[in-house]
């Protein structure tokens, strides 16, 4: 069984960033490809970033794509989203999650552990 724990989230203006983590325990860590997802108020959840335990490969979606980068340090078990260039539309909760599987996943349904979420808000 593993536990994520994210941490980082808070209130930023417009045009800032933030750095969050999400600290894994219980498994091996570096078995696992990770990713973050959110979720906006009456929206279902979606897909930001996600790295995979192969190759460290990424994969982003196209809103966030050149604005947030994701990177692990597999000896801290922990994996990060650093977000630039912040827009009020990035206004989230956003998830940490972990699949036990080499490639990058895209979809909520293939990761089988989820973090509590930590709350982004961006004003303007």
């Amino acid at each position: 069984q593993v536990q994520l724990v994210e941490s980082g989230g808070g209130l930023v203006q417009a045009g800032g960033s933030l750095r969050l983590s999400c600290a894994a325990s219980g498994g091996t860590f570096s078995y696992y490809s990770m990713g973050w997802f959110r979720q906006a108020p009456g929206k279902e959840r979606e897909f930001a970033a996600g790295i995979s335990s192969g190759d460290g490969n990424t994969g982003y979606a196209d809103s966030v794509k050149g604005r947030f980068n994701i990177s692990r340090d597999n000896a801290k078990n922990t994996v990060y989203l650093k977000m630039n260039s912040l827009k009020t539309e990035d206004t989230a909760v956003y998830y940490c999650a972990a699949a036990r599987t080499y490639y990058t996943n895209y979809v909520p349904k293939d990761y089988d552990y989820w973090g509590q979420g930590t709350q982004v808000t961006v004003s303007s």
